[in-house]
């Protein structure tokens, strides 16, 4: 399995959009679904620090999310300035191996 994790810090006012966007079922997983090579997402928020989440896409492997993102370039570039104005930053913590 290989995961991708980001880091976002989420302004009081964007946190319902975000989520509606980011949670498994939002648009990120709805474009990933697209893959059959993907496992699915989570979205975690901070217990104690508002605003703050983290995703964790699993896909089977490094080389079908590399597929992913070579087949899907334009959509997933599209996708992401889109939902440029809902978080105050963005982070990628990694991309790791099972």
């Amino acid at each position: 399995m290989f995961v991708v994790v980001w880091k976002f810090e989420i302004a009081e006012d964007k946190v319902p959009s975000f989520e509606a966007a980011y949670g498994p079922e939002g648009a990120w997983a709805q474009l990933f679904r697209s893959a059959p090579n993907y496992l699915g997402t989570e979205l975690l928020r901070d217990a104690y620090v508002p605003g703050a989440y983290l995703t964790i896409d699993r896909w089977a492997s490094e080389d079908a999310f590399r597929a992913f993102r070579k087949d899907h370039d334009q959509e997933y570039e599209q996708l992401d300035r889109a939902c440029d104005s809902l978080t105050s930053s963005e982070t990628r913590i990694g991309a790791y191996t099972v």
